[in-house]
C-alpha cells in the first residue's frame, strides 16, 4: 500500500532544522526573553532587506496588519472601502472591524480583482481597496496603483499569501501605500504560530504604524493615539530567524514542483490549469486547479491518499455576516469549481508525478 500524500505536512521539517528550531527555543528559554528583544530586530532588518523595503515593521498576524493599515489611514465609519468577493473573511472582517463598509467586486479568472469592473463599484464614499494578490499570484498593480491616483484613493495590498512575489523586482506589497504579510505556518515563510509584517515607502506611516502597534505608544508610558498590542512574539521572530535563509531554495523546490504538475496536466483540457506561475509575480504559494467535477475529484484523489484543499468555497459576500444581494459570478464560480493541490518545499518530485498520473485516472463516470 503506498504512503499517504498529505496536504501539507509541517513535520516535515527536515532534522538540521528541527534542531536549530529547538535551540533557539532553548535559548530564548535561557535567557527569559519572551517580549521584544533583538530577536525581532534583526527580523526585521532580514525582511526588510530582502523586500528592499524602505520601512519594514512587524506585527502579530496578518490580519492585524490588515486592520492596522486601515486605521493608520484613517479609515472608519462613512468610508467605503473595495474589497474582492473571493479571499480568505480577513479582507473584508478588518474593513467592518474599523466601522467602514466593504463594497465586493468580482474577480478574474484567476481570482484576482477585475480591474475592468472598477469603475462600476467607485462611490464618493470610496477611500480605499485591498488588492488581494490571491494564491500568491499578484494583481496588476501598475493598472491598479494609476486607477486608485485618479480617484485619489489609498492602496493597502493584501501580500498574506504573496511573500516572494515581486513584479519588475518590486516586492508585493511595496506597490501601494501599505502592504501586509502574513507568516502563518502554512505560508511560504510560515513562523511556528501567528507573525505578520506591515511594509510602506511613507516614513510618516511607517511611524504610525509602530505606534499602533504598541498601544499607541511613541515610547514606553507615553501615549499620543489609541493602539493596540500587536506586536510579534519574540519565539516566533527567532522562528523566522532561523528559517528565513531557507526561504530561497523553498521556493525554486516550489517553482520545479509547479512545473511538473504544469507539464504533466496541460493535456487535460477538462482541468484548469493556474496561469503565470513561472513568473517572479507568482510565488507559488497555492497550485489550484478548477474543474466541474471538483467534488468528485477531490473524493477521488482522497480514496488514493493524496490530500488536497478547497480554497475558498463560499465567497465572502454570501457569508451571513457579509451579505449582499449582488451577482459575483466569476467568484462564485471559482469557488464552486478551484481545488488545491499539494504544493510545499517538504513534496518529493515522485508525489508530484504520482498525483499528476492519479489525476490522469479520473474517471467522470466513477460512483463515489
Amino acid at each position: 500500500m503506498q504512503a499517504k500524500i498529505p496536504f501539507l505536512d509541517l513535520s516535515r521539517f527536515s532534522e538540521s532544522i528541527q534542531i536549530k528550531l529547538k535551540e533557539k527555543f532553548s535559548e530564548l528559554l535561557e535567557k527569559g526573553v519572551f517580549s521584544g528583544s533583538e530577536e525581532i530586530s534583526r527580523l526585521e532588518e532580514n525582511l526588510q532587506k530582502y523586500l528592499d523595503a524602505p520601512f519594514l515593521s512587524t506585527c502579530s498576524n496578518g490580519t492585524d496588519a490588515l486592520e492596522i493599515a486601515l486605521r493608520v489611514l484613517n479609515i472608519g465609519p462613512g468610508d467605503e472601502v473595495i474589497v474582492p468577493a473571493l479571499s480568505w473573511v480577513s479582507t473584508a472582517e478588518v474593513v467592518v472591524l474599523c466601522g467602514a463598509k466593504p463594497v465586493f467586486i468580482d474577480t478574474n479568472a484567476d481570482g484576482l480583482i477585475d480591474l475592468s469592473l472598477l469603475d462600476q463599484v467607485w462611490t464618493p464614499q470610496t477611500k480605499a481597496i485591498i488588492p488581494v494578490h490571491l494564491y500568491g499570484k499578484m494583481v496588476d498593480m501598475p493598472a491598479l496603483i494609476a486607477w486608485a491616483k485618479s480617484k485619489k484613493i489609498q492602496v493597502i495590498e493584501d501580500a498574506a499569501q504573496a511573500f516572494g512575489a515581486f513584479h519588475e523586482n518590486i516586492s508585493a506589497g511595496l506597490f501601494g501605500d501599505i502592504g501586509c504579510f502574513s507568516f502563518y505556518p502554512t505560508k511560504n515563510l510560515g513562523a511556528l504560530g501567528e507573525a505578520g509584517a506591515l511594509v510602506t515607502k511613507d516614513k510618516t506611516i511607517a511611524e504610525q504604524i509602530q505606534v499602533m502597534i504598541n498601544h499607541g505608544q511613541e515610547k514606553r508610558d507615553h501615549h499620543v493615539a489609541i493602539g493596540r498590542n500587536a506586536r510579534i512574539d519574540t519565539l516566533q521572530a527567532g522562528f523566522l530567524n532561523i528559517l528565513l535563509p531557507y526561504f530561497e531554495n523553498w521556493q525554486q523546490h516550489r517553482k520545479a514542483l509547479a512545473g511538473i504538475y504544469l507539464e504533466e496536466l496541460q493535456s487535460l483540457k477538462w482541468l484548469s490549469l493556474p496561469e503565470g506561475l513561472e513568473k517572479s509575480s507568482h510565488n507559488a504559494h497555492l497550485f489550484t486547479v478548477q474543474c466541474k467535477e471538483r467534488n468528485q475529484l477531490k473524493t477521488f484523489l482522497e480514496a488514493q491518499g493524496i490530500g488536497t484543499a478547497i480554497h475558498y468555497p463560499n465567497i465572502i459576500p454570501r457569508m451571513k455576516p457579509y451579505h449582499v444581494d449582488k451577482h459575483f459570478p466569476e467568484s462564485h464560480r471559482i469557488s464552486e469549481q478551484v481545488m488545491s493541490l499539494p504544493l510545499n518545499p517538504f513534496l518529493t518530485q515522485e508525489e508530484v508525478y504520482r498525483i499528476c498520473s492519479a489525476i490522469k485516472g479520473f474517471n467522470f463516470n466513477q460512483d463515489f
